[in-house]
């Protein structure tokens, strides 16, 4: 079974939509082969490298008061602590392009998955700026890429194209929010659910094609 994951690493319900996921994955065990594969999306597509304050933005963009940002704060730390990941604080958005053509990269290298983890765990759980260069060859490191060529991807314009075509490409397919998770280009299911949905959806799925 093919399943991509579209997502952001600004989007905290992609953090939790992943962690839920790979619960799943551990539950479904050897019954039938997943192959998952990170794909881009930018919430943010505009966002400047200094990035803006949390609060600010999402009162502007969302209409949100600073009550109800600590009740969806809460909720976040509650379900991502459910599926074993921690939100810390943050305080700004940072902008995420960079860190989506290091992701492409890393996939031709067989790391992306290590990566994404290394990435959403800087953004949400640290409140690093994964826009920054220095931060995304720290995490490089740390998950065995060759950070002498990744500070050339960092600092070129290298996999631009390639992010931007696949990031065209979600957004013809219908794909306007994330987490979105597209099983065998056919089926989508959206949000950050619970392991137990996504285990359910994808027996479903593999029965199906095995009837």
């Amino acid at each position: 079974m093919k399943l991509d994951f579209v997502s952001d690493i600004a989007c905290p319900w992609c953090a939790i939509g992943l962690h839920s996921l790979e619960r799943a994955l551990e539950r479904i065990g050897d019954d039938f082969p997943v192959e998952v594969r990170i794909q881009p999306f930018e919430l943010n597509p505009k966002l400047p490298a200094a990035g803006a304050d949390t609060g600010e933005y999402l009162a502007k963009k969302y209409g949100l008061t600073p009550a109800q940002i600590e009740e969806s704060r809460a909720m976040l730390r509650e379900r991502g602590a459910a599926v074993g990941f921690t939100f810390g604080e943050r305080q700004r958005i940072w902008n995420t392009f960079d860190a989506h053509r290091l992701l492409h990269w890393a996939g031709l290298e067989g790391r992306q998955r290590p990566l994404k983890h290394a990435l959403l765990r800087a953004y949400h759980g640290e409140g690093r700026n994964v826009g920054d260069a220095d931060v995304l060859l720290d995490l490089a490191r740390e998950v065995g890429l060759d950070v002498e060529r990744a500070r050339a991807v960092v600092t070129s314009d290298e996999f631009a194209e390639d992010v931007r075509k696949a990031e065209l490409f979600w957004q013809k397919a219908g794909i306007t929010s994330v987490p979105s998770v597209v099983l065998n280009d056919r089926h989508l299911i959206q949000g950050g659910q619970s392991p137990e949905v996504f285990e359910q959806a994808l027996r479903q799925i593999a029965s199906q094609r095995a009837g």
